[in-house]
């Protein structure tokens, strides 16, 4: 028998005997303290005495935290069985909050909060399935020609750039690399990325959002596939009608979207002039809405922040 054969033998031999292994326990003695030594039951209740510490520990406030709660509980709660107590909807989101706001490991969660990795990793996707799910109709675009003209109020009166709807940009938000994802992700500032498409108001509110585009995609060609900009070329957004911004100009301007040089210009989407060699005008016009246009930007900076 030569080496290969007995190296494959062996390799065999391991795999079998791996597979007949028992596992040692059920339940690790380590998690099975989970309920009187876990971080959830040691510091929860101490943390929501603290606004301050709660906040920098979960990166919210606990009013906001029993807000989505309530909105997310009855999607999150299972049912207890004999053998084993069900992990209550309050320590699933409060450990799915410390994931998204540190960026910790799994393994760091399954030393602290004593859960099992495996188990980490499935509330985390549980959660984070809920709050989209329950999150998502609370963000819509504006229904009638009044909410959108308080919205270009809004931005006539803090940014000084009238007939204004809302501000319009990508963001990328950096991943690792999906498997068998070639350089689709892959973007022009040399990461991976899913972009976020996003309209603002001039309250830092966001008022529209798309997310889960190719890093690799332009912003342009991302916004052409929105829904949002489908409903602007079919005119179904109850935008106003075009009316002139001031009493000594009678020409009528319609109402816009303003976004920086890679989107397309059209009616109801507004874009600086190109080019280094601008008149006066345009560089006014070109400063009057990046006055605007950094709406968008300081919104992306707070979600950035949290």
């Amino acid at each position: 028998m030569d080496v290969e054969e007995t190296a494959l033998l062996l390799y065999v031999r391991r795999r079998r005997e791996f597979k007949r292994k028992k596992k040692q326990w059920w339940v690790h003695p380590y998690l099975a303290d989970r309920c009187k030594k876990g971080q959830f039951v040691n510091i929860y209740a101490d943390l929501r005495r603290y606004p301050d510490k709660f906040f920098n520990y979960v990166r919210m406030s606990v009013r906001s935290f029993d807000e989505l709660l309530t909105l997310c509980e009855n999607d999150l709660l299972k049912q207890d069985t004999i053998l084993r107590k069900s992990i209550s909807p309050e320590e699933k989101l409060f450990v799915t909050l410390r994931y998204l706001a540190s960026g910790c490991t799994m393994r760091e969660l399954h030393y602290s909060f004593r859960l099992g990795q495996t188990t980490l990793s499935t509330i985390i996707k549980e959660v984070c399935a809920v709050i989209w799910d329950n999150l998502q109709t609370c963000l819509s675009l504006p229904a009638t020609a009044n909410d959108w003209m308080k919205i270009a109020d809004g931005f006539e009166k803090h940014a000084n750039f009238p007939h204004c709807i809302g501000s319009i940009d990508g963001k990328h938000i950096r991943l690792i690399q999906p498997a068998d994802s070639g350089s689709m992700y892959y973007n022009y500032k040399h990461f991976f990325s899913l972009v976020l498409m996003a309209a603002c108001d001039a309250n830092y509110n966001f008022i529209y959002i798309d997310v889960g585009a190719y890093g690799k995609s332009s912003d342009s060609a991302i916004f052409q596939e929105t829904e949002l900009y489908k409903k602007l070329i079919s005119n179904t957004l109850n935008i106003p009608e075009p009316l002139q911004i001031s009493e000594n100009n009678p020409t009528l301007f319609p109402y816009v979207f303003i976004g920086d040089e890679a989107f397309g210009l059209s009616t109801n989407i507004m874009r600086p002039y190109g080019g280094n060699n601008l008149s006066a005008e345009k560089k006014i016009f070109n400063y009057r809405l990046s006055r605007a246009r950094r709406y968008i930007e300081c919104t992306f900076g707070i979600l950035t922040n949290k």
